[in-house]
C-alpha cells in the first residue's frame, strides 16, 4: 500500500538556493547532493529568468506575482521588473487593501560607511513587537498629519497610502542589503527623480526616532538602532488566480496572494515526511472508517497532529490532490544576504535529507506525479520539473553548475 502523496503534485520555491556563478564553488563546497543531483539531470527545464544586476525587485518575488497573475497586463516579459505585492501583504497580515494603492514600508537600520550608506537585513535588526509598536507609535502622527493613510497589522511591516508617492518605486530590502543604498532608494518609476513627498516623511522619522529611548536601549545592549524607514513593494491588488489548491510559505506576499484568489494556507512543514504524513491523515479521513468526519474537519495522523500547521494541512491535503501544493521555503535568504556559506551550506545539506532525499523517493514509487523546482538567486530563476517517466531518461545529464546565474 502507498505511504506518501499519491498521485501528487508538489513544486518547491527555493529563493536564493541559486548561487551566483562567483559564488558558487564556495556556497557548494564539499556539498554531496545525490538525490538533487539526479532530479536536476533528469528533469525538463520549463523556464530560465534571466535578470539584470539594477533590478529592484527579487526573483521570487516576480515569480509569485506572474503565477497568481498580479501584474498588470501590459507587463510584458517575465524578467521585467514587477512584484506590486504590498496589498497582498496587507492582507497576509490582517489588514484589507480594498481598491487603494498601498506600499509596504518597515523600519530598517541604515549603516554608515566610509563614503556612503548601506542598509541591514530587517531581519537582523531583532526588532520586538514592543519596540516596533512604541516607534510606531512616535511615526504615526507624522504620517497621518501628512494625509498619508497608514494600517499596521503587523508592528514591524506598515502599510501606507497615498496619491503624492504616486509612481513610486522602490527596492526590496533584501535586494538592496549589504549594498550601497543610494541606487536603491526610492524613486518615481517613469521619470527616475526622487519623491520630495517620500523624503519628507522619512526625514521627520529619522528625526523623531534620533536618540529615542528604545534605540538608546538597544545600542547599549549591543544593537544597531532603528533609524530609518523602507518603502518598496507599491501596487494595487488585482483579481487574482491560484495554479495550486493548497500554498504553504511563511512568506507575507505568498500567502497574501493565496488568501486573496482564495486557495487553503499554511505555514511550510519541516519535512516532506511532515507533509506526507498530513496527506496520509487526510485520505484516511476522507475515504476510511472515520469518512463522516471528513472534509474541513478530517483527521491528522498521529504524527501529523503535533502542530497546528501539520493539522491545517491535513484538513485542506485533498483539495490540493489535483492542482498540487506550492510550498516556499527559505532557509537561504539571511545567509546568502550576509555572505555566510558556511551556514548556507549547512541549510543546503539539511534541504537534500529533509526534501530532496524523500522527494525522490516517492517519484521512483510513483507515490508522487510530478516534482518542480524553482531555485532562485538575487536576480534570476531556474524552473525545473521532474515525472516519474524522467528519473528513466538516462541520457539527460543536466548538472547543477549549469543552472548558475552568470
Amino acid at each position: 500500500m502507498r505511504s506518501i502523496m499519491p498521485a501528487d503534485r508538489l513544486h518547491l520555491l527555493l529563493p536564493f538556493a541559486l548561487p551566483a556563478a562567483a559564488d558558487a564553488s564556495t556556497a557548494l563546497h564539499d556539498i554531496r547532493s545525490p538525490a538533487l543531483d539526479k532530479l536536476i539531470a533528469r528533469a525538463t527545464l520549463v523556464e530560465r529568468v534571466i535578470g539584470e544586476d539594477f533590478q529592484r525587485t527579487l526573483p521570487h518575488e516576480r515569480w509569485v506575482a506572474r503565477q497568481f497573475g498580479a501584474l498588470p497586463e501590459s507587463a510584458p516579459a517575465a524578467a521585467d521588473d514587477e512584484a506590486p505585492l504590498a496589498p497582498y501583504m496587507l492582507r497576509a497580515d490582517g489588514g484589507e487593501p480594498g481598491d487603494a494603492t498601498w506600499a509596504c514600508v518597515q523600519p530598517v537600520h541604515v549603516r554608515i560607511a566610509h563614503d556612503h550608506l548601506v542598509l541591514i537585513d530587517p531581519a537582523a535588526l531583532e526588532l520586538s513587537d514592543d519596540d516596533a509598536r512604541t516607534l510606531l507609535a512616535v511615526a504615526r502622527p507624522l504620517i497621518e498629519e501628512l494625509g498619508v493613510r497608514i494600517e499596521a497589522p503587523q508592528p514591524t511591516r506598515w502599510y501606507l497610502s497615498s496619491d503624492a508617492f504616486g509612481t513610486l518605486a522602490g527596492a526590496s530590502p533584501l535586494r538592496a542589503s549589504g549594498r550601497n543604498i543610494e541606487i536603491w532608494l526610492p524613486h518615481e518609476a517613469h521619470s527616475g527623480e526622487r519623491s520630495r513627498a517620500w523624503m519628507k516623511l522619512q526625514n521627520e522619522i529619522q528625526m523623531a526616532w534620533f536618540e529615542h529611548p528604545v534605540n538608546e536601549a538597544r545600542e547599549a545592549r549591543g544593537l544597531p538602532a532603528v533609524n530609518s524607514i523602507w518603502f518598496h513593494a507599491q501596487g494595487v491588488a488585482r483579481a487574482v488566480r491560484s495554479p495550486f489548491a493548497q500554498v504553504l510559505s511563511e512568506a507575507a506576499a505568498t500567502r497574501g496572494l493565496a488568501l486573496s484568489a482564495g486557495v487553503a494556507t499554511g505555514a511550510p512543514p519541516a519535512s516532506f515526511g511532515e507533509l506526507a504524513a498530513a496527506r496520509r491523515g487526510a485520505v484516511r479521513g476522507n475515504g476510511g472508517a472515520n469518512g463522516a468526519q471528513s472534509g474541513a474537519t478530517a483527521p491528522a495522523s498521529t504524527a501529523a497532529t503535533t502542530n497546528a500547521t501539520t493539522n491545517h494541512m491535513a484538513n485542506t491535503a485533498s483539495a490540493a490532490h489535483s492542482a498540487g501544493t506550492l510550498v516556499e521555503l527559505d532557509p537561504f535568504s539571511a545567509p546568502y544576504i550576509e555572505q555566510d556559506w558556511a551556514r548556507w551550506n549547512q541549510a543546503f545539506a539539511k534541504l537534500q535529507t529533509d526534501w530532496f532525499e524523500p522527494a525522490l523517493a516517492a517519484l521512483q514509487a510513483g507515490e508522487l506525479a510530478e516534482l518542480c523546482l524553482t531555485l532562485c538567486g538575487d536576480t534570476g530563476s531556474v524552473t525545473l520539473a521532474v515525472t516519474r517517466g524522467d528519473l528513466r531518461k538516462f541520457w539527460r545529464r543536466r548538472v547543477l553548475a549549469s543552472l548558475f546565474i552568470e
